[in-house]
């Protein structure tokens, strides 16, 4: 076997081997936002129209999903469905009259990761902040 097939298995068996975390993160996460809506459902924390913030400018709209924000800025929330969303979307006229359609991602593990430093949280403190949250108020 040469060095450029041996160069290539072993970055096809790195690729595979993240596909796999990846794959078993999403589903330790779908685990713990299930565990949420169960958890607020049983808490009696409704739930809400969930609006998503332009990128620009201080406008919120209409998303037709109904949910839990999950953290101050109203960005991150979750469906009654167990979906994860990030909310943001482009300034819009039309969106002002329509609302927007936003598709859900997969939840990470970690929030915020790659981003500024103090920014980043576990998804499962990020979940009980929200549970607390709704407890104190």
């Amino acid at each position: 076997m040469d060095w450029l097939e041996q160069r290539r298995r072993a970055v096809d068996a790195h690729a595979r081997a993240q596909r796999d975390q990846r794959a078993r993160e999403a589903d330790e996460a779908k685990e713990l936002i299930d565990a949420f809506v169960a958890d607020a459902a049983a808490r009696g924390i409704a739930p809400t129209a969930l609006t998503a913030p332009a990128d620009r400018g201080r406008t919120r709209y209409r998303t037709g999903l109904r949910g839990w924000y999950l953290d101050r800025h109203d960005r991150l929330a979750v469906d009654t469905e167990g979906r994860f969303y990030v909310l943001t979307t482009r300034n819009s006229l039309r969106a002002r009259f329509t609302g927007v359609t936003i598709q859900p991602r997969p939840a990470p593990l970690r929030v915020g990761e790659g981003g500024r430093d103090g920014d980043s949280i576990p998804l499962r403190d990020l979940l009980q902040r929200r549970l607390d949250a709704a407890r104190s108020s």
